[in-house]
């Protein structure tokens, strides 16, 4: 991942979701940023380049990209797949305003969450002082529905969205609250600010990606509440079972922000 202290993402993992990242981000958003005709477009956390994959051909042009990422693989993959992208290493919560000066749009796909509410301010300063819009997609927003229901469902969820907004070496992560605080952020900071709810919609076409996730936020929840472990390991025998009768169906809530320089 892009920030200090947030857990590992797999290259193997973000290309089992780009598919359902690309199904779920808002096409409007991406329609209005398009109008705007960026010239140089900086994605902030970009992982293998998702997201660089999913925008480019919705804008007019070919901007210029340059990439973010802490994780040198990671980096060194999306330039790879990115004709012409500049990658640049480092933690991208210190960017400031100087460090965007001729950007004309920043983009991240599923970051916020990872931030402190600290960190969004500042970059949300850094973009409103260098002029520069902001498309930041697939926030989570704590919203699950599994189907078929599950008595257990409410504490796993519950227990999830705790261990999101835990506190990592003295760094409290904004987890489900980070679109409406990036949203008022960027309004404190000057800028008109629309969002779009971005969710997952996973069936039976998606069961690898449904499974994994399952697995992760049973595992995040069970970390946060340890006293849920055994009757988790039953949950998870029963959503499998589900699955392989291709009768799993999962939404799992997000949300884009766009903010344009008023």
């Amino acid at each position: 991942m892009s920030v200090a202290g947030s857990p590992v993402c797999t290259p193997g993992w973000l290309t089992l979701r780009e598919p359902a990242d690309a199904d779920a981000r808002s096409a409007e958003l991406a329609q209005r940023v398009g109008g705007l005709a960026p010239t140089v477009v900086r994605d902030v956390g970009c992982g293998t380049g998702s997201m660089v994959r999913w925008l480019a051909p919705r804008l007019a042009g070919s901007p210029r990209w340059i990439l973010h990422d802490r994780d040198p693989d990671l980096l060194a993959r999306a330039v790879a797949g990115t004709p012409s992208a500049e990658g640049v290493g480092g933690d991208l919560t210190t960017l400031r305003a100087a460090d965007l000066a001729g950007t004309s749009l920043v983009t991240a796909s599923a970051l916020l969450d990872l931030l402190t509410a600290e960190e969004v301010d500042a970059l949300a300063a850094a973009c409103a002082g260098a002029g520069c819009a902001a498309l930041l997609a697939l926030s989570v927003t704590g919203d699950v529905a599994i189907d078929p229901p599950d008595p257990l469902d409410a504490a796993l969820a519950a227990a999830f969205d705790a261990h999101q907004r835990r506190t990592v070496d003295g760094r409290t992560l904004l987890g489900p609250d980070a679109g409406p605080v990036a949203a008022a952020a960027f309004a404190r900071h000057g800028m008109a600010v629309e969002t779009r709810p971005s969710p997952w919609r996973l069936g039976p076409e998606s069961a690898e990606l449904a499974e994994e996730w399952l697995r992760g936020w049973i595992a995040a929840a069970v970390e946060q509440r340890p006293d849920l472990d055994r009757e988790a390991g039953r949950y998870l025998r029963r959503r499998l079972v589900a699955r392989a009768a291709g009768a799993l169906r999962v939404t799992v809530g997000h949300v884009d922000v766009l903010a344009v320089p008023s």
